[in-house]
């Protein structure tokens, strides 16, 4: 093992059925780094992250993990965690309803010798281990009654109880606010002055310049480049990963936008969580045929608020109007807004966009069943010519429709929603966070489906946190502001600094 080196995975290869997911991969990390892993959906870096945590065991790969120039044979999860490796994955594994001791200790609980749990002392590490991560919250906390990023903390904590050495973070800030994000690296930069390595998976560019020490670039299941992060910039990053040059991360296109095609006036809607207090405060916009409108705005300023009211899914003591083509809806629901033409495609794409247990026909058809059916049967030739179509338009890549969703790459089960929504032939979709979690080139090929649904004459209404993508793609900007609109834009006319100055409320501008 060459000196420095916590951490060596030697010519990994490993194959699914049809597929080979990995192909003689080499992976260095060195002691007390944090280490950037990078690539697009579908490159290996998650394959190869749980080989080393032990989900793909010994035997069902070929190759070598060597930790501390000793070569190990991980053949369960928990061995992988005794040897000091911890991952934390984008979907946080916490139980919900037991607290945060319960959680921290959970499988490995502190016993009396009488075999009860010592939950006195479960209690004091976890203290402990709290105050180090920088979370100021009783140990006997339901997880429930946390954010997400003190979420994400409960997980480094439980990491640290385990004595982890090598800590894997999968997307850690892709659900966390600004604040949250800048308070997590400096807490990983505190780890890395007590010597404890990270592997870093982030599609956050800004982020892997900002905190990692070495980069390692995957593409179709190999290692292309590794390098110190120094020794990178933006553009010859995005070029290893994707295997060509992108001049142009934003294809932005002018539109020319038509008839207003639905308006919403003076629409007000109070948190049902607190009486009386407003949640939407007297919105009022319209979105044009042939025209992408953004909404951007920080997180709890109410953008996914204003679009699940619009589906009767949020709120109480609604009022105001909405207008589609001219008409006045009176009756709020899922399935009148999919009715009326308006689809809501949801930023949590795994949890409320596709049931990932379901093929990609199943997932493809789901909001066009009853278009799809005579007398409740489901003309299957029909179903599948539909799904088809959607998949060649929008290049998803699968084996077949009868692929497993929960298979696919981040960018791939992204479009599998937006195919199942266009399969419903929408007037108004509504994209909310509509690139979280995937890589650029996936980035790319959804802004391109996009515009061309902008030429089709569909209205889409944009909810984006990343500003570089708000400018880039949007031809009309709205900045909300605690359930107000603080602020409007035209292309060309916003800059980061505009926006963001709307963004936390100051003045019209």
């Amino acid at each position: 093992m060459e000196s420095g080196n916590v951490l060596e995975m030697v010519s990994i290869t490993k194959e699914f059925p049809g597929v080979k997911a990995l192909q003689d991969v080499t992976l260095k990390v060195k002691k007390g780094e944090i280490h950037a892993l990078v690539g697009e959906n579908g490159a290996g870096k998650s394959t190869l992250m749980k080989i080393l945590s032990g989900v793909y065991p010994y035997g069902s790969f070929s190759g070598k993990i060597i930790l501390d120039g000793e070569e190990q044979e991980f053949k369960t999860i928990n061995e992988s965690i005794a040897h000091g490796i911890a991952t934390i994955y984008q979907e946080l594994t916490l139980v919900r309803y037991m607290d945060i001791v319960e959680n921290v200790f959970l499988g490995h609980e502190l016993r009396n010798s009488n075999g009860s749990i010592n939950y006195d002392k479960e209690y004091s590490v976890t203290k402990k281990a709290l105050i180090e991560v920088g979370l100021d919250v009783d140990p006997t906390t339901q997880i429930i009654q946390l954010g997400v990023g003190q979420q994400q903390l409960v997980e480094i904590a439980k990491a640290l109880v385990k004595d982890a050495r090598i800590i894997v973070l999968d997307e850690p800030t892709s659900s966390l606010t600004e604040e949250e994000t800048n308070s997590l690296l400096n807490l990983l930069r505190r780890l890395r002055e007590k010597g404890i390595t990270c592997i870093y998976i982030s599609h956050r560019l800004n982020e892997i310049f900002e905190i990692s020490d070495s980069t390692t670039i995957m593409r179709d299941g190999r290692v292309v480049h590794t390098c110190s992060t120094a020794d990178l910039d933006e553009n010859t990053l995005i070029s290893h990963m994707v295997g060509r040059e992108m001049t142009d991360r934003f294809p932005h296109v002018d539109h020319t936008p038509g008839d207003v095609v639905l308006e919403i006036k003076n629409w007000t809607v109070y948190n049902p969580e607190i009486p009386g207090k407003k949640r939407l405060d007297n919105i009022s916009l319209q979105a044009r045929k042939g025209e992408i409108l953004g909404i951007a705005g920080l997180m709890g300023a109410g953008r996914t608020e204003l679009a699940l009211s619009l589906l009767g899914v949020y709120g109480t003591d609604i009022s105001g109007e909405v207008i589609l083509e001219g008409k006045p809806i009176r009756h709020f629901s899922p399935e009148a807004a999919i009715k009326n033409g308006i689809c809501y495609l949801s930023e949590d794409r795994k949890g409320k966009g596709l049931v990932l247990g379901m093929n990609i026909l199943e997932n493809t058809s789901l909001a066009n069943l009853p278009a799809l059916s005579n007398r409740g049967v489901i003309n299957a030739n029909e179903e599948r010519r539909q799904a088809e179509q959607q998949v060649d338009k929008l290049k998803i890549k699968a084996s077949s429709l009868e692929q497993l969703t929960g298979n696919l790459s981040g960018g791939n089960q992204q479009k599998v929603v937006v195919a199942k929504w266009l399969m419903a032939h929408p007037k108004v979709l509504i994209l909310d966070e509509p690139t979280r979690g995937i890589d650029v080139g996936a980035k790319y090929e959804i802004y391109t489906i996009m515009n061309r649904l902008i030429d089709e004459g569909v209205a889409i209404i944009m909810i984006s946190s990343e500003l570089p993508e708000i400018l880039g793609m949007s031809d009309r900007i709205l900045v909300m502001h605690e359930g107000v609109i603080k602020g409007e834009f035209k292309y060309g006319e916003a800059t980061q600094e505009t926006i963001m100055h709307s963004a936390i409320g100051g003045s019209k501008q």
